[in-house]
């Protein structure tokens, strides 16, 4: 069995003749089963890679593959496939039971089967019950749950999603981001998004995108170093720099400011490590306010790999 979802290989898009090339031999992958981000700065080049994958644009040169069938077919890929463009509109003269049902017959449901569709997907976004409502009296936030509905009818393998909980006030965005998370193995998620705190919440796989080109992907755990560097907070005193690397051979520290910075060896018992430290620490009556493992994938992307952002 393939084991990605989605496969990119040294796919290039240029905009016009002369313009600059918003993919330039951009390759990764998105494993089979998993929740991934796409993350990047406006501009990078996330939006015409969704466009790719789903047939919306072609490629220059390169290779698409998705679910193991090559780049984008409808006939193959039918109902295979669940999409929500960033700023997808909808018609608002429907209820949205109406639409989502519409969505399922395409998809080649009988009535019935399209209906009970429709209404478990509007159970999944929590809005069964507004499904008899007109979309045109729906608030912004309940208009955008009704846009991810819209990619999950039919439980699509494969679905894409472009800033799902954009406008979303902070519960309803919690929610989504559970109905996401439910689906994490029986379904490939990839989101972009700019919101890194979400998706550090939610990922399991990260893809950094910048100026057409992947700069890292892999693990959410890997990419954001949890296995290798600690951050520890410390209150007043000396932080006794000399037995902690005496007593952690490999192991590097550095002190800035209240802030000491711990760097694993590979392989590095990281559980082990940190009794240690901490032992160290009370014994000379240094006190320790906080502890965490890695960096945030915001500080991972914007200030380790991306650099300045464009406005």
């Amino acid at each position: 069995m393939i084991r990605h979802a989605l496969r990119f290989e040294a796919v290039s898009r240029r905009y016009g003749l002369r313009g600059p090339k918003a993919l330039d031999a951009f390759s990764c992958h998105f494993p089979r089963g998993a929740v991934s981000g796409l993350v990047g700065p406006n501009g990078a080049g996330k939006t015409t890679a969704f466009s790719v994958a789903c047939g919306f644009l072609r490629p220059d040169s390169g290779y698409v593959d998705v679910l193991g069938e090559g780049p984008f077919d409808p006939w193959k890929l039918k109902g295979r496939l669940g999409v929500l463009p960033q700023d997808a509109e909808l018609g608002d003269r429907h209820t949205p039971r109406e639409l989502l049902a519409h969505l399922a017959a395409l998809q080649g449901l009988a009535r019935s089967r399209a209906l009970h569709e429709a209404d478990r997907v509007l159970d999944q976004v929590l809005l069964s019950d507004r499904r008899d409502k007109g979309i045109r009296t729906l608030s912004h936030g309940m208009r955008r749950r009704v846009a991810v509905a819209t990619a999950l009818v039919g439980a699509p393998e494969l679905v894409l999603l472009d800033e799902p909980t954009a406008g979303l006030d902070p519960v309803q965005a919690r929610a989504l981001r559970d109905t996401l998370a439910a689906l994490r193995g029986s379904r490939t998620l990839v989101i972009s998004s700019h919101n890194l705190d979400e998706l550090e919440r939610l990922s399991d796989h990260v893809v950094v995108l910048d100026r057409g080109r992947c700069l890292q992907e892999g693990a959410l755990a890997t990419v954001t170093h949890r296995a290798q560097r600690v951050e520890w907070i410390l209150g007043p005193g000396p932080a006794p720099l000399a037995d902690l690397e005496a007593a952690l051979p490999g192991h590097t520290f550095e002190l800035r400011g209240p802030r000491l910075l711990q760097w694993a060896p590979p392989d590095a018992d990281l559980d082990g490590s940190s009794v240690r430290v901490m032992e160290i620490l009370a014994s000379h009556r240094v006190p320790l306010v906080q502890m965490r493992r890695g960096t945030s994938l915001e500080e991972t992307v914007y200030d380790g790999l991306v650099g300045t952002l464009e406005p």
